[in-house]
């Protein structure tokens, strides 16, 4: 499974002309293909009097679900570009809507193919990429006397401090680790409190990574 990828941060749109066709490029983050399926009915919805509202969609770890339509654009011509332009991207967990607006002037098979990746190639390039990171929420648990330190060593490594709770006995301590660190975490911490911390893994998530 991947440990990170790229994806829209947000829901954006750009819009380009060629010769004399709209092409409205809709981006938008989809972590499952039913968040996908539902972005491109909204939006052929809100552009129903539109010639054609087309699609690709990248979801999963490995880009595991690849879908495109040309919605009555010539086979090939719309959807598949658009996705090759998300894959060479390397973009994940993404649905893209190309809404286009007849102009009255026909673009021939290579035309369209360049106007439709190209208009989503430009909508990434407006609207910008993030990269995400799947992290282990752990929950530390130790005593007073550690807490304070452990605390400090945790923020001074690096790590994502979410909370910190005290109790009257203990101290519990959540902190986001990346996944594929999470045993050289364990032995860290175990290093670092003498073994005297417990530590809960709890869901995965992910997060905005610099």
């Amino acid at each position: 499974m991947e440990e990170q990828h790229r994806t829209v941060a947000r829901e954006g749109r750009h819009e380009i002309e060629v010769r004399k066709s709209r092409f409205i490029t809709t981006l938008a983050p989809a972590a499952t293909e039913e968040d996908a399926q539902a972005v491109i009915r909204r939006i052929g919805t809100q552009h129903a009097d539109a010639t054609h509202n087309c699609f690709a969609y990248v979801i999963g770890a490995g880009g595991a679900v690849q879908k495109s339509s040309d919605d009555g654009e010539p086979g090939g011509t719309a959807g598949v570009p658009m996705l090759q332009m998300l894959l060479r991207r390397d973009l994940r967990d993404v649905v893209a809507v190309v809404t286009r607006y007849f102009g009255g002037v026909k673009l021939g098979a290579g035309g369209l193919v360049r106007a439709y990746g190209g208009a989503v190639g430009q909508a990434l390039d407006a609207l910008g990429t993030v990269t995400l990171r799947r992290f282990r929420l752990a929950t530390i648990t130790v005593d007073h006397q550690r807490a304070g330190r452990l605390e400090n060593d945790l923020r001074a490594a690096g790590r994502a401090v979410h909370a910190v709770r005290y109790t009257a006995e203990r101290v519990e301590i959540d902190v986001g680790v990346p996944e594929n660190e999470t045993g050289e975490f364990r032995a860290w911490l175990a290093d670092n409190t003498a073994g005297s911390a417990g530590l809960a893994l709890q869901d995965v998530y992910v997060s905005e990574i610099g």
